[in-house]
């Protein structure tokens, strides 16, 4: 069953049977923490895309997309070809250009912060950079039909994910707790399988993802 904003929440309320106000005013909150917990746990091909920004001349830092929760590659767009970027770590990028000032074309890239990344050497001209990220979706507590993807596809992870956090809350009883996580854990192992098995392979290469039989 597909949940929408208003569903899911009278899901979790009738599952946690609470109504109380302080209660019923964080469900937002409990929803897009188990939305945050299925996206950092799975990498869903649905939520991959592309995006093109600039990386200006003198400048070592490139801004990230506002949408950005983790990279897949960065190139260059030079004399219409594309040169893809080598990710490493920022204190590598140091001490492969302790000077900001040396500059070139870039070569490396690394996370320098929440909002952009540091490049290497610093761009010696203005350079066109394409970004292919996964990107944080809109939360089905702010999208304008109250649906999401996650909603829809991924509907027993989005809810277990949700009462985990609303259970956590409430300070309720281990046992019941304990049985929303591995409910949880269950649905987010059936959506890795999909998006990082079977949405990876075809069958003429590979043969389907196999389980472990108990």
């Amino acid at each position: 069953m597909a949940f929408t904003f208003t569903t899911l929440k009278t899901a979790i309320q009738e599952y946690t049977d609470n109504t109380e106000t302080t209660f019923t005013s964080q469900l937002s909150r409990f929803i897009i923490n188990g939305e945050e917990r299925i996206l950092k746990e799975c990498q869903l091909d649905v939520f991959r895309k592309s995006s093109q920004g600039s990386a200006t001349s003198g400048n070592q830092y490139l801004a990230k997309p506002s949408d950005f929760l983790s990279q897949n590659s960065l190139s260059v767009i030079n004399s219409s070809s594309k040169e893809f970027l080598l990710y490493k770590q920022v204190t590598m990028l140091q001490d492969y250009t302790p000077n900001p000032t040396t500059t070139g074309t870039p070569k490396y890239y690394g996370d320098w912060d929440d909002t952009s990344f540091l490049l290497a050497p610093t761009p010696d001209s203005n350079y066109t950079m394409e970004l292919h990220y996964f990107y944080r979706p809109t939360s089905i507590t702010a999208s304008g039909d109250g649906t999401s993807w996650l909603g829809t596809n991924a509907e027993l992870a989005l809810l277990y994910g949700s009462l985990v956090e609303a259970y956590t809350f409430m300070k309720g009883e281990p046992d019941l707790l304990q049985l929303y996580n591995t409910r949880f854990q269950e649905s987010l192992q059936w959506l890795k399988n999909l998006g990082e098995g079977l949405q990876t392979r075809d069958q003429y290469r590979y043969d389907r993802v196999r389980r472990e039989v108990a």
